[in-house]
């Protein structure tokens, strides 16, 4: 009985004991959600010099020396910063000079910064503050709420070089913004905003990186767009001839073309409503033809429907391009280009199959007619609820008349422009498809 008394006192004061170091060995393992890190990468000469400043919030498992009253000792910080500096920024990061692995950088020097300090503005600014004077040790410095700001040194071939950076800095936040400015000898700084993880980022690509770059962006963005992809399935449900499928698809590629390329070029309202008006018109467009789908599918008035409607998906598709133009360099129209081929190739990459799919679903497992109308009922289903969804959001925002200035002028006539170009293409696709259009709308009637 006493033995089994000794015992339970003795579970019991090791729970205790957990309950109490478990919470501080977590604590001290806790990130932020929300970090932003500031670089600048200058090469001057044989080197390289990136300047960065991080959160002292997200840096764990340094032995900091304290004061009594809990504030960091500045006098004895020096190896702790330098410690830090490397662990959490240089060992998670890797430069590239070509295709050439850049070696171990140098710790040029390492400061203890105050939330306050404004000298990340500039390149210069930033480097003089590093290499700076210390802050006095006589200031009560908060290791949760400093920053961490330091110097280093690569060495380099060639300040004229092409570099790439890729790094993983998801150690120090659940969401990581990168603000790095790249500033290359006789030429204007390049801002890059990296969210999270993005991979390897050419610093300034060639035309071939950056349109290879953009090419797989725009396969992987059709073939990830639920929506666009409904959209091309309910197009093709009841029309799957080659004849057909040559039309639709011809005018819904010029359509979202046109529609990208004019959006590239600043030519599409900038407003904060554009955005979710687009999407909603995506969503209305998969609800339409799945409708038409079960009413009166006609091949004469898809292409036409194909057209306008690839218009609202072709500004769908300007927002991705957008969001990645800051990897295309000098190289705008290449990698615009590129984006389409990528999103002409993933629509054809879907297209093959979901039209076998289509076949062999009509001959060995439902009357074609039946199974048209039960899955354009589905499709119109999930096009409903998105309707619903995206009209809610967008009718948040308040619609403002532009200003009749001579900007608005010059951006209607641009439009008028593209007008045009569209009413030509219009007439082109319908003067050079229309007998077979006929002819393909006979073959499946008969």
């Amino acid at each position: 009985m006493a033995f089994a008394r000794r015992s339970a006192l003795a579970l019991g004061a090791l729970i205790a004991a957990l309950a109490v170091v478990r919470p501080a060995w977590l604590a001290a393992h806790e990130i932020p959600n929300d970090i932003t890190i500031q670089a600048f990468l200058k090469p001057e000469g044989n080197r390289l010099r990136v300047v960065m400043r991080l959160p002292m919030a997200s840096i764990n498992d340094i032995d900091w020396p304290y004061k009594p009253n809990g504030s960091l000792d500045l006098d004895r910080a020096d190896r702790a910063l330098n410690d830090a500096s490397t662990q959490w920024l240089a060992d998670f990061m890797t430069l590239y000079e070509g295709n050439t692995k850049l070696a171990y950088p140098r710790v040029v020097d390492v400061r203890a910064s105050l939330p306050s300090d404004q000298s990340f503005d500039t390149y210069e600014h930033a480097v003089a503050h590093v290499t700076g004077p210390k802050l006095p040790n006589d200031q009560d410095y908060i290791i949760s709420q400093g920053m961490l700001d330091a110097l280093f040194e690569y060495s380099i071939q060639s300040d004229r070089s092409n570099f790439a950076i890729d790094y993983d800095f998801m150690k120090l936040g659940v969401r990581v913004l990168t603000v790095l400015r790249f500033i290359p000898p006789d030429r204007d700084v390049r801002t890059f905003e990296l969210r999270n993880n993005p991979g390897l980022v050419r610093l300034d690509p060639n035309i071939a990186q950056a349109a290879w770059r953009f090419l797989k962006d725009g396969f992987v963005h059709i073939l990830t767009g639920a929506d666009h992809l409904l959209f091309l399935f309910c197009l093709i449900i009841p029309f799957r001839q080659l004849r057909a499928l040559v039309v639709i698809i011809t005018s819904f590629t010029v359509a979202q073309s046109v529609a990208l390329i004019a959006s590239a070029y600043d030519m599409a309202p900038g407003a904060l409503w554009f955005p979710p008006f687009i999407d909603t018109l995506v969503a209305l467009s998969i609800l339409y033809i799945a409708l038409e789908n079960l009413i009166a599918p006609s091949l004469r008035r898809r292409w036409m429907i194909a057209f306008g409607f690839g218009l609202a998906h072709g500004f769908g598709f300007a927002f991705a391009f957008r969001q990645t133009l800051q990897f295309a360099g000098v190289h705008k129209l290449a990698s615009l280009l590129a984006f389409n081929v990528g999103l002409e190739a993933g629509q054809l990459v879907a297209l093959a199959v979901m039209v076998p799919a289509l076949a062999l679903l009509f001959r060995f497992a439902v009357n074609e007619r039946i199974g048209v109308v039960i899955l354009s009922l589905l499709v119109a289903h999930s096009g409903w609820h998105w309707t619903l969804d995206r009209y809610a959001i967008f009718s948040r925002f308040r619609i403002e008349w532009p200003v009749f200035d001579a900007a608005f002028f010059v951006v209607v006539i641009r439009w008028l422009m593209v007008a045009i170009v569209l009413a030509g293409v219009a007439w082109l696709i319908f003067g050079v498809f229309g007998k077979r259009t006929e002819l393909a709308q006979s073959e499946i009637k008969n």
